[in-house]
Order: structure tokens, then sequence, then C-alpha cells
């Protein structure tokens, strides 16, 4: 069965549609009416080898919140529905990515229980069209709507857009690595038996 989850979202504040495959290439094509928002969501895509299309049309004359927080709701949605029951999969996933200046490590367990730690202290306020707060909010809306343990840590970086970039790469690889199968694995890969 492909895993793949199609999403529809519309709110007072934004209208999202969503398209993920999990067994993709890293083909994407992304809308969200954010030039660097979109740029680090085709880098997820590429570099975790998940196909994307989205297409968001927020309330960003207000500001970006919305747009990026309930991006990630949907897409966490996404990740669980795709996902599907588990079964065979390896479940945890890490990477450390580095880019220029900027070394993160990304650590993930599908385990249906969402926890979100991060640490990262971007050096400006915005790099492009988005505002770097909106970062943090992006990953935990992720988190929660994935049902997954998400720890994100950016053990060095001075450049704004390299950490950023970094972040959303270490994330695409470390969610590659825990969806991908493992002929090993016999239902799900818990003592309990259930995810």
């Amino acid at each position: 069965m492909p895993r793949i989850a199609n999403i529809n979202r519309k709110t007072k504040e934004t209208d999202i549609e969503l398209s993920l495959a999990i067994d993709g290439t890293g083909i994407s094509q992304v809308d969200t009416g954010i030039g660097f928002f979109n740029h680090m969501l085709e880098g997820f895509s590429k570099h975790g080898f998940f196909d994307l299309t989205l297409s968001v049309n927020g309330d960003l004359e207000v500001d970006g919140h919305h747009t990026v927080e309930d991006t990630g709701i949907v897409l966490g949605n996404a990740i669980r529905e795709a996902i599907g029951d588990k079964a065979g999969i390896r479940r945890y996933g890490s990477f450390m990515l580095p880019m220029d200046d900027a070394l993160c490590l990304c650590a993930i367990d599908l385990c249906g229980r969402p926890y979100f730690v991060y640490d990262c202290v971007f050096p400006a306020e915005r790099v492009g069209g988005l505002d770097t707060e909106l970062v943090r909010e992006f990953f935990y809306a992720v988190s929660y709507g994935a049902g997954m343990n998400l720890h994100i840590k950016m053990l060095h970086g001075e450049n704004t857009h390299h950490m950023a970039e970094a972040m959303f790469k270490a994330f695409g690889k470390a969610l590659d690595h825990a969806v991908s199968y493992d002929t090993r694995i016999e239902g799900v890969l818990s003592t309990k038996g259930a995810l």
C-alpha cells in the first residue's frame, strides 16, 4: 500500500491543501506565500525523499504566524496518516547535519506521544520573509500533529539562513530513517505491542 496522505484544512486564518507521499523521490511543489519558508520545506522534501505538494493561503497581512503554525499542524497530521499503523518501520530516526557554520542534531521517535524539545537561538529575527521565532512554532505543531517525540538542537551556528536550512534538512533525514522499513521488525517496534 502506498503511504500517502491528502489533507485539506480551512479556517478563518488559513486555507491549506497538502499531499504527502512518504515513499517518494523528493519532488516538491510548495507555495506558502513566504519564500524562505517554501525553500525550507523544499529542502525537507528533497533530503527526506518525500513527495510534497502544498498550497497555503494565509492571512499574511496580519503576519506569518498562522501560515507557518497551521502548515506545521497539517504536515504533522499528514505524517501521522501516511505512516498508518507503523508496522515494520524503524520508529526512531536521528541525523546530525552540517551546513557550513551550522551543525544541527535532530532525533525522532514515532511513538504516538507528542513531545518537543528545541534548543536554538537564531542570531537574526528574520531571514527572508520568515520570522525566525516561527521556526519553533512550526516544529512544535508538527510534533503534536504527528504524535512524535521530536528533539532539535543547534550545536553550532552563526548564519541564520544556514541554521534554519540545516534544521529542516536534518528533520527530513531523521524522519526518512524513522519511517523506513526494517525486515527484522514484526508488527510494531514496541514491547507493548502497540504504538
